[in-house]
């Protein structure tokens, strides 16, 4: 028994020797600080007829983009969706697009004919029968696809993956195993078709990051993703640099906030219900003006770029404005949070898209 201890203080005095020796470093990444923008209605929007301008002059958002340093623009992906915007062919297209301008395309993969988020996560309605063998392989083909057609430089395998995808077969409470074979099928897939492609696991939120994270561990993939809107992930500024550097610390990865936003006004251009309007699901510290959404953004780059983890940002719902019109009531919930105004003209909060 004398000897036993001996063993085990001995590994313990030696393993905690190495842990003061060397502490933790960041990833080394070559990666160009990401700049980006959530651009995924703009097929749409602009199929209805909307032109958005720059200094009141008519431009393509893109090229007001990306002149403001911008240097990514992310894109979401259904499946089978029923109208077909945001399904393979469109967001091919626009993909396309986006490289022309010498952006980098960043894609986000619901696995999903719709929404997939933390409280949603329904299968493709072509795969909603399939046995759990045949789903990996789905997974796998429709990866495959998805590469061979676009081939993106960013590529999140699910969007806001908080409990997983695919439910039920891939729900991450009640199905862990199932979930990480599939998540690991869809990473494999895309190795098999870049050798550049970087890989994003995406968490919305800050609560709960850890434990999603730390059940990813053994998955291959390259940037920790996640959600940011103040009112949804708390006021906190703090608490979003200190996740930030335990998530990059704990398990080596740059991290990305993939989602934020922030109004530039309370009012709105359609009849359209708004997710925000009110002064109590803001930061106290930024106004709802132009002025105020500028401030809140670049604080948000300063947040990432002060932490040896972060690797960037993405602004979402940038192109959202009211594109139907003010009597609408199935246009924008987003226009109080677009990069554009209620007369579609470009934002001073573009301006933090600089390089500096």
């Amino acid at each position: 028994m004398k000897k036993l201890l001996f063993v085990l203080l001995s590994i313990s005095f030696f393993s905690c020797s190495s842990d003061n020796n060397s502490e933790p470093q960041p990833p080394v990444d070559n990666d160009v600080f990401i700049r980006g923008a959530d651009m995924s209605y703009l097929p749409l929007i602009e199929s209805e007829g909307t032109v958005y301008k720059h200094n009141g002059v008519n431009q393509d958002p893109i090229t007001t983009l990306k002149n403001a340093g911008c240097n990514a623009i992310r894109i979401r992906l259904w499946q089978n969706p029923s109208d077909g915007h945001s399904g393979m062919a469109e967001v091919k297209t626009f993909a396309q697009r986006v490289k022309a301008a010498g952006l980098k395309v960043w894609l986000t993969v619901h696995y999903s004919d719709t929404w997939a988020d933390p409280a949603h996560q329904t299968k493709p309605a072509a795969w909603q029968s399939l046995t759990f063998s045949s789903l990996k392989t789905a997974v796998t083909d429709y990866t495959n696809l998805v590469m061979t057609e676009i081939n993106p430089d960013i590529i999140q395998i699910g969007n806001e993956t908080n409990d997983g995808m695919l439910w039920p077969e891939g729900k991450l409470s009640t199905n862990e195993t199932q979930y990480l074979e599939l998540v690991a099928a869809a990473s494999t897939a895309i190795r098999s078709k870049s050798t550049t492609a970087k890989i994003m696991l995406h968490h919305g939120g800050l609560s709960g990051s850890d434990w999603f994270f730390s059940k990813v561990a053994n998955i291959d993939y390259d940037y920790i993703g996640l959600s940011y809107y103040p009112i949804w992930h708390g006021t906190s500024l703090v608490t979003l640099q200190n996740t930030i550097n335990s998530l990059g610390q704990l398990y080596n990865k740059k991290v990305i906030i993939a989602e934020t936003a922030y109004p530039f006004t309370f009012d709105y251009n359609d009849y359209t219900n708004n997710i925000i309007g009110l002064p109590s699901q803001i930061l106290p510290a930024f106004q709802a003006t132009p002025t105020g959404q500028k401030g809140f953004l670049s604080t948000i780059k300063n947040t990432v770029t002060q932490s040896n983890y972060g690797l960037g940002f993405c602004y979402w719902g940038s192109e959202w404005v009211a594109f139907r019109g003010p009597t609408s009531t199935n246009g924008s919930s987003w226009e109080n949070q677009a990069l554009w105004d209620f007369n579609n003209n470009s934002l001073p909060a573009l301006e933090v898209f600089n390089a500096e």
